[in-house]
C-alpha cells in the first residue's frame, strides 16, 4: 500500500521542518513547496530528510496546482503578513481545490481567536479573514489551535523572568492559559494530516496552567522559589499596546513587541482560552509539560 502524500507549504520554515519530519515519521511521503528564492541549504536538508521539492511561486497557480496534484492534505505552515496569510494562502488553496485535494490544514497553529473582537489582534484577524476564504471553498480543513508556543518561555516571551525569580501576570493570577511546544504542535498537526475524520478546529495544549501554577512550575524546574509578579490589570496591557503601537509602529515587522502584547492580552483575559481539549484524540502523542521546558533552559 502506497503511503499517503502530504503537500508541505513552509516547511524550509522552523515549525514547518518540524511538522515535515513528524510525517516522515508516520510513514507519509512529503512533498515540500519552495519557493525559488527558497535558501539552497534548507531545501537541500529537506531532501537529506526524504522530501520531495517541488518549486513553485505563489503567483503561479499552474505550478502550484501541479505541486498539489496527488495529495491527500495540504499543510501550511507560512508565516508573514496579509501577503502571506492571507494571499499566498488562498493561491495555494486554490490550487489544492484545482489539484482535487480532499483536506486543508491553514497556518493557525495559535490561541482560539474565533471569540475574539476584530481589530484587536493584528496577526490573528489576518487568520480569520482566511479563515472565512477557506470555510466557502470545496474542500475539508483542519485548524490546530495550541494556545501558546511553550518554548518561547525561555525565549522572547516576557513572562517568566528569571534572573528576577518573577513571572509575570496581567490581570487574574488564577487565569488558566493553554502552553504546547512546537514539537508537539507539529506531532499533533502531522496526525491530523494523517487523520481523514480529522474535526474542523483540533484544540490542544501540552499544559494548562495560571500564572500561579507557573510560577510553582518553574520553582521545580530550577529548584529556586518564584513568586507572581502583577504588572496590572487588561486595561493597563490596552494602554501600553497602545502607546507602543503609536511609539514604535514596525509595521512591516511580523512581530513588533505590541503585537507579542497583544497576545498575552488575549491569553490573560480568558478570552482566547481553548473551551475544551482534544489531546486524547491521539494517543501517542506524550504532551510536554511545561516544567519541562523550563527545566530544560
Amino acid at each position: 500500500m502506497d503511503s499517503p502524500l502530504i503537500v508541505s507549504a513552509g516547511a524550509t520554515g522552523d515549525l514547518g521542518g518540524r511538522i515535515a519530519r513528524e510525517l516522515l515519521s508516520r510513514g507519509a511521503s512529503v512533498r515540500a513547496i519552495a519557493r525559488p528564492a527558497s535558501d539552497a541549504i534548507d531545501v537541500k536538508a529537506l531532501r537529506r530528510q526524504g522530501v520531495e521539492i517541488a518549486e513553485a511561486a505563489y503567483d503561479d497557480a499552474s505550478a502550484l496546482a501541479e505541486a498539489c496534484e496527488g495529495a491527500s492534505c495540504v499543510v501550511s505552515a507560512l508565516s508573514g503578513l496579509r501577503d502571506v496569510i492571507v494571499e499566498a494562502q488562498t493561491s495555494l488553496l486554490d490550487a489544492a481545490v484545482e489539484a482535487d485535494v480532499p483536506r486543508f490544514i491553514p497556518s493557525d497553529y495559535c490561541i482560539d481567536y474565533r471569540g475574539l473582537t476584530p481589530g484587536t489582534n493584528r496577526n490573528l484577524d489576518l487568520r480569520r479573514t482566511f479563515r472565512e476564504r477557506l470555510d466557502q471553498a470545496p474542500i475539508a480543513a483542519t485548524s490546530v489551535f495550541n494556545g501558546m508556543f511553550a518554548d518561547l518561555l525561555i525565549g522572547p516571551a516576557p513572562v517568566v523572568l528569571f534572573p528576577l525569580r518573577r513571572v509575570v501576570c496581567w490581570g487574574d493570577a488564577d487565569q488558566p492559559l493553554d502552553f504546547t511546544t512546537q514539537d508537539d504542535t507539529a506531532a499533533v498537526t502531522a496526525a491530523a494530516a494523517l487523520d481523514e475524520g480529522a474535526p474542523r478546529d483540533l484544540q490542544v495544549a501540552g499544559d494548562v496552567l495560571s500564572s500561579r501554577r507557573l510560577a510553582d512550575a518553574a520553582s521545580e524546574a530550577t529548584g529556586k522559589s518564584f513568586k507572581t509578579f502583577r504588572a496590572g490589570g487588561i486595561s493597563r496591557l490596552n494602554l501600553l499596546i497602545k502607546l507602543t503601537r503609536t511609539l514604535v509602529p514596525s509595521r512591516g515587522e511580523v512581530f513588533p513587541p505590541w503585537q507579542g502584547m497583544q497576545y498575552l492580552r488575549d491569553m490573560f483575559s480568558g478570552e482566547a482560552k481553548l473551551d475544551s481539549l482534544d489531546n486524547e484524540r491521539y494517543p501517542d502523542i506524550e504532551w510536554t509539560p511545561v516544567r519541562d521546558v523550563l527545566a530544560a533552559r
